[in-house]
């Protein structure tokens, strides 16, 4: 085995320590499901069926949603799927209606609720409703995606930057390193809360802007991480080499030092999304994040906190956001394991 194992590629061993790592690579198999499972949020919670069979006609309101005309309804207005009315005529003789398994959006509101808001989880609304009779599990999922796709795409944002900057001050050292030490310090001494609370006030609040502001300060961080693997491989015998060959800066920075340098980029990376996750969740308690409307976690942790008697909000919001927070944990743990050059194959977690 382990003859077998030395003839493999660093990034196919690596792929093998990960695997072994069984807490990290359940968690990874854990986390895919549930992203795939929000980026279909429409086809699990939705307030319109995917199917509906009515008077001989095939409709699919999910994509395009018929006028209440078209179910026997008085008005040209959309149609209520939670109206009882409209409900009736799915169960005549030849008609039915095929719903996802959760009947809620996250902006539905239930006019024909039997409970006042927030109303206690029960058979119709598994985890109960928020203050505005809006489903607390369709308020989840799709909070959920929001979450992690704002935190992929701030990491993805701060990764390049960081990356840049790094290799930037790291390869060419000397003035062009100290300038950068300079501005970084500057720059992180800026207040950056009291920046959005005054971006906010200015603009109208949006994911792009909240993104922009956020990714102008989540750099510094693997910034000198980089910087301090491009210090140390710029000195390297294979980097001489590759000068001796004419080969020119980005050339060299491009296919030699940065491949062997980004050991602890790809280690940043779950802990970064964390970071980013619970940015956002803070920002949105706040109320400086998302829009007004948008799903999001730290809203719900808002009406917890608004709410105090409606236990069920607070609590599932903060269940979930351990949960997304535990899994990229352990993901980031069985990933610096997997990289870790001292680590012998075969090792188990």
């Amino acid at each position: 085995m382990r003859a077998y194992t030395a003839s493999l590629s660093p990034g196919r061993r690596a792929w093998l320590r990960f695997r072994q790592h069984r807490l990290g690579f359940g968690s990874l198999l854990i986390f895919l499901v549930l992203f795939v499972l929000s980026l279909g949020a429409e086809l699990v919670s939705n307030d319109k069926p995917l199917l509906v069979r009515y008077n001989g006609q095939w409709l699919s309101p999910i994509v395009s949603n018929p006028p209440e005309t078209a179910f026997g309804g008085d008005f040209q207005t959309p149609t209520d799927f939670l109206d009882p009315f409209i409900q009736q005529q799915f169960q005549q003789p030849g008609n039915w209606a095929l719903y996802p398994v959760n009947p809620y959006h996250h902006s539905t509101l239930n006019y024909f609720a039997k409970e006042p808001n927030p109303a206690a989880p029960s058979r119709d609304n598994w985890l109960g409703t928020d203050d505005r009779g809006r489903d607390v599990v369709a308020r989840l999922l799709y909070g959920f995606r929001v979450s992690v796709l704002f935190a992929l795409a701030l990491t993805l944002t701060g990764t390049l930057l960081g990356v840049l900057t790094g290799a930037l001050q790291g390869f060419f050292g000397g003035k062009t390193d100290l300038a950068f030490q300079r501005f970084i310090e500057i720059w992180s001494a800026m207040p950056e809360l009291y920046l959005l609370i005054i971006f906010s006030a200015v603009f109208d609040p949006s994911v792009s802007l909240l993104l922009i502001l956020l990714s102008l300060f989540g750099w510094m961080g693997l910034s000198d991480y980089v910087r301090a693997e491009f210090l140390r491989n710029r000195q390297l015998d294979y980097v001489r080499a590759a000068r001796a060959l004419g080969l020119s800066n980005a050339a060299i920075i491009w296919r030699h030092v940065l491949p062997n340098s980004l050991t602890p980029v790809v280690t940043f990376l779950p802990f970064r999304m964390s970071a980013a996750i619970l940015a956002l969740t803070s920002l949105d308690f706040l109320g400086l994040g998302v829009p007004p409307g948008t799903p999001s976690l730290g809203e719900l942790l808002a009406q917890g906190k608004n709410n105090i008697d409606a236990w069920w909000i607070s609590l599932s919001t903060f269940a979930v956001l351990v949960l997304t927070l535990l899994l990229l944990t352990f993901m980031g743990d069985a990933l610096r394991d997997a990289l870790d050059p001292r680590r012998i194959d075969g090792e188990g977690a």
